[in-house]
């Protein structure tokens, strides 16, 4: 993933995986998402447009494709299902949470945790997952896919109004809960709302399962968000997230600046095992 679905000066590019393995100093391979794993969540249609393409093509105006992107991406939801069933953090590209299931949009291609959530229900017998979400914008994919599963509670912690438009205060359901956040949040605003709003939320709905689509891209210095959270913050979400079930995983989803993303991983990895 630190050399396949190049894509040039693009924001989500190789280097973020290369800058993590070369930082990180405990990690084990993963594995490739086979075809039926990822119909788990995608349409059989869209898994071989991706498998298809041999040169580079736009899958939508943010979302670039190349002959190895589907290598990637296919590693990527793997690594993903891998990190579900094993307790482990996934570091993974091209992200997820934006994908839909007919369609990549907003730099990803497969859906990550929610391949990974399909998969560890079946996998574990799980009856209920829930999926914890702080990247800076809105997992509209993931919600989309889980939007009349009442067996996936999605959590969504994101700045709003932002990319991609929804996860609005009114965008909410039994199992979906949206928590919009204003421009220049900083940790103690997203702590005061995960008490509020997610750890109550997560508790009732009493999970097998809590994935967190970890973001890093509401960071204070992360060059495509409005957010204003530390490294300590994310630490503290982290930890909060710990908190909340007996079994937890994570995945990567953003986070673009390549200076401060090892020691905000590395500061989420404390949080999770603390």
């Amino acid at each position: 993933m630190a050399r396949l679905h190049p894509t040039g000066s693009h924001p989500e590019r190789p280097e973020r995986l290369a800058a993590l393995l070369e930082h990180q100093y405990v990690w084990s391979e993963g594995r490739a998402a086979t075809t039926e794993e990822l119909e788990l969540c995608h349409t059989a249609e869209h898994v071989e447009l991706v498998r298809g393409v041999e040169d580079q093509v736009w899958l939508d105006p943010d979302t670039v494709c190349t002959a190895t992107t589907f290598e990637a991406a296919a590693l990527a939801a793997g690594t993903a299902i891998e990190a579900a069933l094993r307790g482990g953090f996934a570091l993974v590209r091209p992200p997820g949470h934006h994908a839909l299931a007919a369609r990549a949009m907003g730099f990803c291609v497969f859906n990550n945790v929610a391949v990974a959530a399909r998969a560890a229900q079946r996998r574990l017998g799980l009856e209920r997952v829930a999926i914890v979400d702080f990247d800076v914008h809105h997992g509209n994919g993931t919600e989309a896919i889980f939007r009349e599963d009442d067996s996936v509670l999605f959590v969504s912690m994101h700045q709003w109004p932002f990319y991609p438009g929804s996860g609005g205060p009114d965008d909410q359901a039994e199992t979906t809960v949206n928590v919009p956040m204003q421009a220049g949040s900083g940790d103690a605003d997203y702590l005061d709302a995960f008490d509020r709003v997610v750890r109550p939320a997560v508790e009732r709905f009493d999970p097998g399962l809590v994935l967190v689509s970890a973001g890093f891209d509401a960071h204070a210095d992360d060059p495509l968000g409005g957010m204003r959270i530390s490294e300590p913050g994310f630490r503290e979400l982290a930890r909060r997230c710990r908190g909340l079930s007996d079994r937890l995983a994570a995945v990567l989803e953003g986070g673009y600046n390549l200076e401060t993303l090892p020691s905000l991983v590395d500061a989420a990895l404390d949080g999770f095992t603390s």
